[in-house]
């Protein structure tokens, strides 16, 4: 019977509507991981000492704000939106998507993310892709529990922009998981570097060449993220009716 079972959630996995949600999540995570990626470069390039200076900061920041809204809103009504594994991660745990699909979408989500990443170090010949670093005084627990805390807030947001039972919210949704994302970005920068995305920081990584304390951006996002759903579906508005393993391929807003 379980081989049956998973036969059929595979069969499920890989329907027509399924691979439009992946091809959708591929190119929604491609063009965020090229704007935040591609505005720290531009900001490297245009300020050699921007690691002290506050310009910088602020242009990441707001890139991740304009970059997040709009890949969440031209993804949400295909895939549900998530661009970024964790919150994938949120709604397989909550069984809001089957596990199969979710590591479909973490394929797309990683691929997508390493060929951003690659087309902006072979286009600006000569650039460092920058991967994200924690500062020198921190421990990669202290870090882990910062982005925890970031991912936290952000699927927390996720999931109150994109349930149902607050009414339709439109553009105000994806607008409102961009901004706390860019406030994130802005409160952390300099301490985690404010990831909230493994992806992100997997596909900087894979191309600089460079995994140090890549452990930091996929344990604490993945906590964080797994926590706040739980918590949002549980206790703060619990469901209804059973999650349908399918839902979560159109339905909803993600990040």
């Amino acid at each position: 019977m379980a081989p049956t079972a998973l036969s059929e959630r595979l069969k499920k996995s890989v329907t027509k509507d399924a691979l439009r949600s992946y091809f959708a999540e591929f190119i929604s995570n491609f063009f965020y991981v090229f704007a935040v990626v591609g505005s720290s470069m531009a900001s490297r390039k245009l300020m050699p000492e921007m690691a002290a200076n506050l310009t910088g900061l602020v242009i990441v920041a707001v890139a991740n704000v304009f970059a997040l809204s709009l890949t969440v809103y031209v993804a949400a009504n295909i895939s549900g939106g998530h661009v970024n594994p964790v919150v994938t991660f949120a709604k397989a745990v909550g069984g809001h998507i089957s596990v199969l699909t979710a590591l479909f979408y973490w394929i797309s989500q990683m691929l997508a993310s390493v060929l951003a990443c690659l087309v902006l170090k072979v286009t600006t010949v000569g650039q460092v892709v920058p991967t994200y670093t924690i500062a020198q005084e921190m421990t990669g627990f202290g870090a882990s529990i910062l982005e925890a805390l970031l991912t936290f807030a952000l699927v927390y947001t996720v999931y109150t922009a994109g349930d149902p039972k607050r009414g339709a919210l439109g553009s105000i949704g994806p607008l409102a998981i961009g901004m706390i994302a860019g406030a994130n970005v802005l409160a952390t920068g300099p301490f985690s570097g404010g990831s909230m995305n493994p992806a992100s920081a997997f596909g900087s990584a894979v191309v600089a060449g460079s995994f140090k304390n890549q452990a930091v951006y996929w344990v604490g996002p993945l906590a964080g993220a797994a926590v706040a759903g739980l918590v949002y579906d549980n206790v703060v508005f619990p469901a209804q009716t059973p999650p349908d393993s399918l839902r979560g391929i159109s339905d909803g807003i993600g990040l």
